[in-house]
Parts: C-alpha cells; structure tokens; sequence
C-alpha cells in the first residue's frame, strides 16, 4: 500500500507540475518523498525559483503562507488544513495592531514563525539563523518588539546586550524540554555535545554546548569531528541528521519532543491534496503585498 501511494504521489507531481517541500520536523517517509527538506524560509525560497505550478508544502500553516507570499503565481498546497502553528497562534493581528498604536516609535521584529497578517503588521522579520544579525542592525536607541516567541528574543538579547520587548509566545514542543533533561542525557552519553534550538527555555540554552537553527544544527554535525550528539529540538531532526551522517550516533534530549501539529501530514494526505488540488493556502493580495516588505528587509540584511 505505502509503495503504491507514493508511486502514485510521483505520478501526480508530474501531472501537476508540482514541488513537494518538507520541513525536517516531518515524519520521515515525507522527508524522503520531497524534492527538498529545511527550514521553513529556505524551503520558500527555493520553490519561489522553481519552474513549478503548484507548491506542496509539508509543514505547518504559515509556512505555506510564506510560500505564497513569495510565489503569488504559483497554487501552495499543504496536506492537512489543520495543521497549524501554537506558538504563531499566541500573537493576532488586532493584539499587534493596538501595541503599535501605542507605540509608533517602535521596531517591530517579526520571528517568521507568525501568521502572513502579523508579518504585515512588522517592520523586519528575522529567522532563528539570522534574529541575532537582524536585530544588531537596529540602532539601540530604538524600542524593540520581538514577535512572538520570548524564548528566541531571549537568546537574542543575551547575545547582544540590549533590551527589548518580549512578546510572550512560545513553541510547546521546545518549552517542554528541561534542565533536568539535559542532566541526564549528559549522565547516560558523557562527552556528547549538547545541539539546543533557540525556541527552547533559556535555562537549558545556556546549558548548551552549541546553539543554532535547525539548519545549523544539521550543518554542525555534520562538519563536526564528534561522533555523537544530545539533540534539543523538535525529534523530526533526527531522520536528516541519521540519513546524512551514517557513522554518527544522535540522542534526542527527549522523546516528548514530538510536535503533534507537524505529524499531522501524511503520504496519502499528500496524495488528496494533489488529487483534489486543495486545501489551498492564500494570503489576500494588500496583505501578501505588505508581508512581503518586512521579509524583503531581513534578505537584504544577508
């Protein structure tokens, strides 16, 4: 049945013209049918250049929604409709838009882990590769708002000493990983380094042998001469991390570090939504056309 299923996804990606994008926290079998696996920005940047008519983007919500902002001629497809984001779910449009009434003055720095509408309503958005350089472009007398995820402006500010707002917003998956978790990977696998995203707590970034994005994380690994690793970050990571580095040995920091809204899509939701041609993701074209500044200013940064 599986091997049927994805013969018949390739015979529809052709019919379609399609490119299938996966983020490396999907399940396993997606990562291995998609024509490229990464980050959810790079992922959109890569199909924006492809000669593809249809985008199936394996992620969450506003992943798909960054697709189409950067792809307005193409159809964005993602497999599940429901497949949302928590964490982007913590900030609204309306919430933002009364802040900013409040204050005019101030720089509002979007973690592209928001909604398209709330990207609109931002002056920069960063990625959790780039919030550091992003945010040290900003002159200091300015008042920054970091949008939505306290924990990545966290690290942020720790970085680069300088104060700014958090909204409070979090991933669930990464804030459900602990100190203590971290104690005793260390017990049970001495000497390995411990890989921790910036989505997570404070307390355990700062225990961190080494900190970075999911593509930095993979990149890190792979360059490193260490032969094993503690991973602190969505347990999705593992599958690329395994499949690229064969000879290597990866410890997730936990198991529970599973995100159930990721896991939501599957091979033959792939297959519906190719059939079907829907769910379909749009942004309205005022609101694409606005949340398309703010990620244009983050890619002039570098």
């Amino acid at each position: 049945m599986a091997d049927a299923l994805v013969e018949r996804l390739h015979s529809l990606k052709k019919e379609r013209n399609a490119v299938i994008l996966a983020h490396s926290y999907q399940p396993a079998d997606i990562q291995d049918v998609a024509d490229y696996v990464g980050d959810s920005l790079g992922l959109s940047r890569l199909a924006a250049d492809t000669d593809a008519d249809v985008i199936l983007f394996c992620g969450v919500h506003f992943m798909a929604e960054t697709a189409a902002v950067l792809s307005p001629g193409k159809t964005v497809l993602i497999p599940d409709g429901n497949a949302g984001c928590p964490m982007a779910n913590m900030v609204t449009p309306r919430q933002l838009r009364e802040w900013r009434e409040k204050n005019p003055d101030a720089v509002v720095v979007t973690y592209v882990n928001s909604s398209a509408r709330v990207k609109a309503l931002s002056d920069i958005c960063c990625t959790s590769a780039n919030a550091v350089e992003v945010v040290a472009t900003i002159p200091k007398d300015k008042h920054v708002l970091f949008v939505p995820d306290r924990n990545l402006g966290h690290y942020v500010k720790t970085k680069l000493g300088r104060e700014m707002e958090l909204w409070n917003g979090f991933c669930p998956t990464h804030e459900r990983m602990l100190p203590g978790m971290a104690v005793e990977a260390r017990k049970q696998h001495p000497g390995a380094p411990l890989m921790v995203h910036p989505e997570c707590r404070p307390d355990l970034v700062a225990m961190a042998d080494f900190v970075a994005s999911t593509t930095g994380i993979i990149k890190h690994c792979h360059d490193s001469a260490e032969r094993e690793f503690i991973i602190a970050t969505e347990i999705g990571i593992l599958h690329p991390l395994r499949k690229q580095n064969p000879d290597k040995v990866f410890h997730p920091l936990t198991v529970v570090a599973d995100c159930p809204n990721m896991k939501l899509n599957s091979i033959e939701k792939m297959v519906w939504a190719l059939e079907d041609m829907e769910p379909v993701v749009t942004v309205p074209a005022d609101i694409a056309e606005k949340a398309l500044q703010p990620i244009r200013r983050m890619l002039e940064i570098g």
